[in-house]
């Protein structure tokens, strides 16, 4: 019998945890300002998954080349460098029913989180028979 698909969130970190993150992970290259451990409840800060900070000042200046962004992250998470992280991160999905990926962006549906989410759900789907 296969494994289930575990449930993939996406959530800023600005708001509170809740019982249905369940493993919550921060995939942001910085902490997000203004919050505490107590107050983030992460399970994880996987920071090596987050974009370069050069492609993130890049989008930052390029908010509209979304495409471009979403392209060239992609590249970089395969990248040795982010092979190890991104093992993690898998790890932490099969053995959570949820994952909620944290982010502090204010675009809540371009940002980097929302590209590992995709890829995420793409590797589990390839998985199943």
């Amino acid at each position: 019998m296969a494994a289930a698909l575990a449930n993939i969130r996406l959530k800023r970190a600005y708001e509170p945890p809740s019982e249905e993150d369940g493993a919550r992970v921060l995939v942001d290259r910085l902490w997000p300002r203004g919050l505490t451990k107590e107050e983030l409840h992460a399970t994880a800060w996987l920071r090596d998954l987050a974009p370069s900070n050069q492609l993130r000042r890049w989008f930052h200046a390029n908010p509209d080349q979304w495409a471009e962004f979403r392209r060239r992250y992609l590249l970089e998470l395969k990248s040795p460098e982010t092979a190890k992280t991104l093992d993690q991160l898998h790890k932490l999905v099969q053995s959570h029913s949820t994952v909620t990926l944290l982010f502090a962006s204010k675009q809540l549906e371009r940002n980097n989180a929302t590209v590992l989410k995709e890829l995420i759900e793409r590797n589990q789907a390839a998985r199943q028979p």
